[in-house]
């Protein structure tokens, strides 16, 4: 969690070792390199940070906001115009170079257990100073490309942001009443603090008929099926800052989280030849995990050196429980898998900065030790007793030891033409423990070429490759069971992580008083892309797919204000992306999208602030869409149509706080899922049908109020 920036008292040498010594055994992290700082010197204090935005950058200050009347720094980044808030590669290996496109005073966010949507809510927008919008590599922060947003936030007296958004559909579920945050942050001496509180609730249920049917249309079985989903994960963080008078930096923080998760599924059954019967689903998880650490980042021989620590564990319990009661009086049948795993993430990290001339050079070496240690059971319901399934229990130990270095090069080659280069390898070792006892080690090269070109004042152009290496999935080793969908995983000790070329070229449009647009062009090459993959003759679980995989996609962002057209307070945000992806299918070998992989994903959102008034009202659509999946036996479509449709209308003074109204859901989205089973395993014509299950489901409108304010 990153703190505002601060000018404190000093720290004697015997307290800079200490701090060195605590870093060492405990972890997390609070942002990276300070994204202006040209030369190895102190950060700006808030004074010189109000003087100037860097050249080049798009600046917001608060007066731009106003008609919004935002009351987190969230509230302001969302109204940037063509801005969308991106949280990067949030699965990749440990900590590496800057992703995402958001910096806070500077600094990446590098939390592992929560995102940048919860670290703005906890930043009243009173304590923003302004926002700039700059190009990445322009950016004395590794990793960053195309239009990054730099938060500058000052640091003031007591001061807090609290919101409350209870929700009710209209349809059979129960009101989702604790979902909310709380937060207050101030400074104490030199020292600044933040303390939160959130809660992040779902309550979810939809109803609707499952037929199955032959391929010829003759119906097999009819279903009235009912679903309910509850879900709470309240969650307490705190963070400190410091900063000394000899320019080094300490940042601390800290979080805990309970989640819980209960799903329960009634399907009531019948069809030719068959008794009726009550299928009854029920799932479970109640998880704990927490997140501890810092940095400490000080001038070391003419440079800066920022010394990293993160360290997470997660235990989580889970059972599915399917039952099935028969009108003929048969005895009931059933099955349970139950799970049980602790995963953890040890992270060590440090940064040598320094400026060779007109050049800015970054090493860092990194550590990590990725563990999962988790126990699986399947049971079958005998005579009203759970019994093990023979040879269906699996209980492994999967570790990966990995190591990177990676040198990074920035420069500016003219006054419009910027940059950033890096080149690093990773060496990892990965281990498994249980039935299977392998390791196996990997060298893996990465890197990236980063270029900002501005030919004008109002346009600015980026290009990047990149060479990245993937994370893996720990589970995907480990044999499990799904007793709803009656499908299994053999696991797989042979996975690798896979490897990707990516592309990206991106261009921003400002249009002045009518607004700002950006467009991304994108592609990958890749390769070990992970899919389903025959085990034996019968089996199948996820597995490393020979050849090349390919996706590329567009990106629209735009903001137009209607203002010029007579609409004064009104503005029209857009954000369109699609997809288009080929791997070859391991079974058939013909080429096929990735498996639930993104098609199409629109947004279109309408706004209007009643000039002269504390009223403002909006409409937005949206839809997604995304491709089927596959397994070796079936394969699975998802389809919500034809997609969202709200209106809101919002006060922005009511005592002192912003009260929005909200409904979702006027087209009464239908939630759609065909799942086809196949005679054994799939041909390459996808013929060979067995039967085929369809479903749709709705839930109604639904109605959201969110109370907000300052404390």
């Amino acid at each position: 969690m990153v703190g505002p920036v601060v000018v404190a008292r000093g720290q004697s040498g015997r307290g800079r070792a200490l701090v060195l010594a605590l870093l060492g055994t405990t972890a997390a992290v609070s942002g990276a390199t300070p994204a202006f700082a040209q030369v190895p010197d102190a950060p700006a204090a808030p004074a010189e940070q109000e003087a100037a935005a860097p050249q080049g950058a798009r600046s917001y200050t608060p007066e731009d906001f106003a008609r919004f009347a935002p009351r987190t720094a969230l509230d302001m980044l969302t109204n940037v115009p063509g801005f969308s808030i991106s949280e990067g590669d949030t699965g990749r290996r440990g900590l590496g170079l800057a992703t995402g496109n958001v910096l806070i005073n500077g600094e990446r966010f590098v939390q592992r257990s929560t995102d940048i949507f919860s670290e703005l809510r906890r930043i009243s927008a009173a304590n923003v100073i302004r926002i700039e919008i700059v190009d990445g590599a322009s950016l004395n922060v590794p990793g960053l490309s195309g239009q990054v947003a730099n938060i500058l936030t000052r640091s003031g007296g007591l001061s807090g942001n609290f919101a409350w958004r209870p929700q009710v559909r209209a349809r059979r579920t129960p009101p989702r009443l604790l979902d909310g945050e709380v937060s207050i942050n101030g400074r104490l001496g030199g020292t600044e603090y933040s303390l939160s509180f959130a809660n992040e609730s779902r309550r979810s249920g939809h109803a609707g008929p499952e037929l199955v049917f032959a391929p010829g249309g003759n119906i097999l079985d009819r279903r009235e099926e009912v679903l309910f989903a509850d879900e709470d994960g309240p969650r307490i963080a705190g963070t400190l800052r410091r900063t000394f008078r000899d320019g080094s930096i300490l940042n601390a923080n800290a979080g805990f989280q309970l989640f819980y998760f209960d799903l329960s599924e009634d399907s009531l059954r019948s069809g030719p030849g068959q008794p009726d019967r009550d299928r009854r689903l029920v799932e479970s998880e109640r998880e704990h995990n927490y997140e501890l650490g810092g940095d400490y980042e000080f001038g070391l021989g003419g440079g800066r050196l920022k010394l990293i620590g993160v360290h997470r564990f997660e235990h989580s319990p889970y059972r599915q429980t399917l039952t099935t009661d028969f009108s003929d009086g048969r005895p009931r049948e059933g099955q349970r898998f139950t799970q049980t795993a602790d995963e953890s993430e040890t992270i060590l990290r440090g940064e040598y900065r320094w400026r060779g001339g007109r050049n800015d050079w970054q090493f860092s070496l990194e550590g990590a030790l990725n563990r999962l240690d988790v126990e699986n059971d399947l049971f079958d319901l005998a005579g009203g007793v759970y019994v093990p399934v023979p040879g269906a229990s699996a209980a492994e130990i999967v570790e990966e030891r990995r190591a990177e270095a990676t040198l990074t090069y920035g420069r500016a080659l003219s006054a419009k033409l910027n940059l950033q280069a890096a080149i690093g390898a990773e060496y990892s070792e990965l281990s498994q423990t249980g039935a299977a006892d392998i390791t196996r080690r990997f060298f893996r090269p990465k890197g990236f070429l980063n270029v900002a070109w501005r030919p004008e004042t109002n346009l600015d152009v980026s290009a990047r490759v990149e060479r990245v290496v993937g994370q893996l999935d720990f589970y995907d080793f480990v044999a499990s069971s799904n007793v709803s969908s009656g499908t299994s995983n053999a696991g797989n000790a042979d996975l690798v992580p896979p490897q990707r070329w990516n592309a990206q070229i991106e261009a921003r449009r400002n249009l002045g008083r009518w607004g700002t647009i950006t467009a991304r062009l994108h592609g990958s090459l890749i390769t070990d892309i992970v899919d389903i993959i025959p085990i034996g003759a019968t089996g199948q679980s996820p597995g490393n797919i020979d050849g090349t995989a390919t996706l590329y996609g567009f990106q629209w962002i735009s903001t137009f204000n209607l203002d010029p057209l007579g609409l004064r307070g009104a503005k029209l945000d857009l954000n369109l992306r699609f997809q288009r992806h080929r791997l070859d299918d391991p079974l058939t070998g013909v080429r096929r999208a990735f498996n639930e992989e993104m098609v199409r994903n629109i947004d279109v959102n309408f706004r209007h602030d009643i000039p002269g008034s504390d009223w403002a009202w909006g409409v937005d659509l949206s839809q997604y869409r995304e491709s089927v999946e596959f397994r070796l036996d079936q394969r699975f479509r998802s389809l919500n149509a034809p997609g969202n449709f709200g209106a809101f209308v919002e006060h922005k003074n009511v005592l002192g706080l912003t009260v929005r109204a909200g409904v979702d859901n006027l087209l009464d989205i239908n939630e759609g899922f065909t799942r086809t089973f196949f005679d054994g395993r799939r041909n390459a014509t996808n013929s060979n049908i067995l039967f085929i299950e369809d479903r749709d489901r709705t839930y109604g409108p639904v109605f959201t109020l969110t109370i907000s304010g300052a404390i």
